[in-house]
């Protein structure tokens, strides 16, 4: 029997959004929350991509970062946007509102890493490949509706980017640091910094990933367990949310990975610094080097200062 500490789940499990026509459906149970809600856990979850997508625009547009990096937190916001509306509904025109986007703004990413440092004919070429590939991964999918394909080819994506940046690391950003910094020391420091970022946004990713394998695998038993501890501790329970807790923390880590990345290659490394004091308790952001908290006065990359 139910607590005062306990609350039942709904009986009824209609719901105002009408039957599914997604190709998934994920572990949660539909309408069990409310009837406005499908997947109550896991639409609210995508919140974390609105805070943190709002909070890396900002620090783009008060620090002056790339404008690609904008843009690339601007799709972040949308892909929680999306998922948001497809567990909401359970609609497949909301599922490709979330999915699709997680190409495009992997293929966003995707252009800052691989357009780096060359000259303007390389990079238009590289944009025209990937809007290339965007297309064609697009038409594929519309046309089989096959989700393991989605998710193989973000995963592709991902593993690029990642092998991608971890040798522009060691192969360019080391020596050349070695040879700016007055230290091998202070050289190390900074790679070893990024190295621990990154290290961390692929765990986060990898637990993610863990705990919605298991969501899959053990449904059954899972909503066995939910529905004898009943909410609010049943939540603790819905692995796709927490798939999205982890992820979302781990897509911005690799968006500001990949930022401090140019701006290390780029030599602003004497301008800015990655304030991180914790993997527990803060995200890592690229901030000016001087900073003083009293006045609110911040140095550009350029040395200048401005107000804030």
């Amino acid at each position: 029997m139910p607590s005062a500490l306990q609350w039942p789940y709904r009986e009824a499990r209609d719901g105002v959004w009408g039957a599914q026509t997604s190709t998934l459906n994920w572990c949660e149970e539909d309408y069990n929350v409310t009837p406005y809600i499908a997947e109550f856990f896991n639409t609210t979850t995508n919140l974390i991509f609105l805070y943190l997508g709002a909070m890396g625009i900002r620090e783009c547009l008060r620090y002056g970062h790339g404008r690609v990096f904008i843009i690339s937190f601007l799709g972040y916001m949308v892909v929680g946007l999306g998922s948001m509306a497809f567990h909401a509904t359970m609609k497949y025109s909301m599922q490709l509102a979330d999915e699709l986007p997680m190409i495009y703004t992997t293929c966003v990413v995707a252009y800052a890493t691989f357009s780096y440092g060359q000259p303007r004919a390389t990079r238009l070429l590289v944009a025209l490949g990937l809007v290339a590939l965007a297309s064609w991964i697009t038409i594929y999918y519309l046309s089989s509706q096959n989700p393991v394909f989605h998710q193989a080819a973000y995963a592709a994506l991902m593993l690029a980017l990642v092998f991608r940046a971890m040798y522009d690391m060691e192969a360019t950003l080391r020596p050349a640091l070695r040879e700016r910094c007055k230290t091998v020391a202070e050289a190390d420091g900074i790679l070893k910094q990024m190295w621990k970022m990154a290290f961390t946004g692929i765990m986060l990713f990898l637990t993610g990933f863990f705990l919605w394998l298991m969501d899959n695998t053990f449904c059954q038993h899972i909503r066995g367990i939910r529905n004898t501890v009943l909410l609010p501790w049943a939540a603790v329970f819905e692995g796709h949310a927490w798939w999205h807790i982890f992820t979302g923390i781990g897509t911005y880590y690799c968006i500001t990975w990949r930022l401090w990345l140019e701006k290390c290659l780029g030599g602003g490394e004497k301008h800015f610094a990655l304030q991180w004091p914790s993997p527990f308790t803060s995200v890592p952001k690229a901030l000016p080097r001087s900073t003083s908290e009293d006045n609110r006065v911040y140095t550009n990359g350029n040395g200048s200062k401005k107000t804030v």
